[in-house]
Parts: C-alpha cells; sequence; structure tokens
C-alpha cells in the first residue's frame, strides 16, 4: 500500500525473477530461529522462539496474536539488524508497537516486548563475518589473494536519516572490528541498495561506483563483505552478485563475494547469549525499558518459561 514508484516495482520484481521468484530470506531466518531454539532446549532456559516479519508472512500481528492465544505475557524482542538507523531498527519497534495496539484491537491479550541491546561489535557476529570473509578470500586467485582489499557494503539511507542516529559509526566499529580480527587495513565501507529519489542525498560511496573509480587507483582485487546484513536476501543477491560481479568481470577484478552472518553458529551462539542475558536480568530485578514500545517490568523470582 505504500506510494513505490511504478519503475521500481517493475525493477525490483526483476530482481526477483533472477533467483526464481524467492528471496532466501524467510529460509535463512527460520534456520537462525531454529539454532536459537536448539541451543536454548539444551543449555536453557527453555523458551519458545516465534518469528515475527513486516513484509510478509508471519506478519507481526499474526506471530503476537499466536504468542497471545499461547500464554505469552512477555518476550524478549531480537531485531536482526546489527547497526542502527530508523530503518533497520526503529521502524521494526515502531511496527511491533502498532501489533501490540492491532491485537488488542481484535481481542487478544497484550505481549509486552524488551528488546536487547546492541550487538554491533559482538564478538559473535564478528567472527561469523571474519570466517566468511576468510572464506572468501580463499576462492579468489593465488596471485592477488593477499592484496585483494575488504569491501563492506550496507545498506544505503538518506543524509538526512543518517544525521539523526549511528549507524554510520555503528558500520565503522563492525568494519574495524573484523578487520582488526584479520589483521588488514586494507578495507573500505561502501554503500548499496539505494532507492528513492534521485536529487536526494543518500549515504555512498554506491559499491559500483567504488569498484570502478578505484580500479583506476591500483585496486587488483575485491572481498565484498554484507555486513550490513544478516542473511543472503535478494538485495544481497543481486546488488553484490549480480550487477558488482558484472562490474568486476568488465574492469578486469577477481572479486569473491563473502557470505552475510546466515546461521554461522558463532552468530546463533550470540543470539543465545544475548537472550540468557536479557532472561538473567528479568529473574530477580525489573526490566527497563528501551524504547516507548516497551514497559517496565518487575520480578519477584524466577520467571516462568514463556
Amino acid at each position: 500500500g505504500r506510494r513505490i514508484p511504478k519503475a521500481r516495482i517493475e525493477a525490483v520484481a526483476k530482481h526477483y525473477e533472477l533467483f526464481e521468484g524467492v528471496s532466501p530470506l524467510t529460509a535463512i531466518t527460520r534456520r537462525q530461529a531454529e539454532g536459537l531454539r536448539a541451543r536454548l532446549q539444551k543449555a536453557g532456559p527453555r523458551l519458545p522462539v516465534f518469528i515475527g516479519m513486516r513484509n510478509w508472512h508471519p506478519f507481526l500481528d499474526d506471530t503476537l496474536a499466536q504468542m497471545a492465544d499461547a500464554g505469552v505475557e512477555r518476550a524478549l524482542g531480537i531485531i536482526l539488524a546489527a547497526q542502527h538507523s530508523y530503518s533497520s531498527c526503529g521502524q521494526y519497534r515502531q511496527n511491533i508497537a502498532d501489533a501490540r495496539v492491532a491485537i488488542q484491537s481484535a481481542g487478544h491479550r497484550d505481549v509486552e516486548i524488551h528488546y536487547v541491546g546492541g550487538w554491533h561489535t559482538h564478538p559473535g557476529f564478528i567472527r561469523a563475518n571474519v570466517d566468511h570473509i576468510a572464506t572468501a578470500q580463499s576462492r579468489l586467485p593465488l596471485e592477488v589473494r593477499d592484496d585483494a582489499r575488504i569491501i563492506f557494503t550496507a545498506h544505503s539511507i538518506p543524509n538526512s536519516m543518517a544525521e539523526e542516529c549511528r549507524y554510520e559509526r555503528d558500520l565503522q566499529e563492525t568494519a574495524r572490528s573484523v578487520a582488526d580480527q584479520l589483521h588488514t587495513d586494507n578495507w573500505e565501507l561502501v554503500y548499496q541498495s539505494r532507492s528513492g529519489r534521485p536529487d536526494d542525498p543518500w549515504l555512498g560511496p554506491d559499491i559500483c561506483d567504488y569498484l570502478r573509480e578505484q580500479k583506476d587507483h591500483g585496486l587488483t582485487a575485491a572481498v565484498i563483505a554484507p555486513i550490513g546484513f544478516v542473511a543472503d536476501h535478494i538485495e544481497v543477491l543481486y546488488d553484490l552478485d549480480t550487477e558488482a560481479a558484472d562490474v568486476c568481470r568488465t574492469l578486469g577484478v577477481p572479486m569473491s563475494r563473502a557470505a552475510a552472518a546466515n546461521d554461522h553458529p558463532a552468530f546463533i551462539d550470540m543470539l543465545a547469549e544475548l537472550t540468557r542475558g536479557m532472561y538473567r536480568r528479568a529473574e530477580y530485578g525489573r526490566l527497563l525499558p528501551i524504547s516507548t514500545a516497551t514497559t517496565p517490568l518487575r520480578r519477584e523470582g524466577p520467571p516462568p518459561a514463556r
């Protein structure tokens, strides 16, 4: 129902057609959730794990209604975006707040949501990216492998939005943490997936523009790492594996694309660690609200496994 230009809809539809019309996002998210569920079942706390989405099934309001009907009163929210902006995190919190209102209007009980803190430099997230980049490096020809530049990418956002959040700083801190683990300073942060009106300034440089420019400045090989994403969805597959790869072929620059975090064991371990940390906080104390979408919670004794 949003006012998206027809040309943009047609362009994105063609992106999906290249991959048989299906994004891998849902399947990857389910693997992430199942991995978290398995770790909690093995080492505790034994909590159910639910998935809610903005733009596809299972929608947030349907998931919250399901949780309410199952007797869930309080839940931990993990937004699967490492770096903070309105588009990546704030909008989802607002959507959850709206979904809470919607399910109550439909006769369901409310489900309080409390969110984990930031994890853009968590060792588990960093380890997943380090391992995937090392694997991508190993696929490059031996003669260019040591000189390959690591090009970190993230979804571009409007400059006006970036000025009001810590998105760029979070991305720089993530990239620097990964590069430090790889013992390299041969890296750069660029952006992809720009949309919106052409005359509105967005964060740059764009990955394809950067590749073309740097070819004239000695770029010999590239490892492209989508640290702004936690799953290899259509924007990663099209913008990097299709568009950026085509540019590299045209320029004669060997390129290897690192996987996003996906269901790397260290990333799933991180999700479990975040969950346990918040659970322990709620056992004997009070969870302070992180946003207006949450409500303070007071506990007397251990909470039930919900």
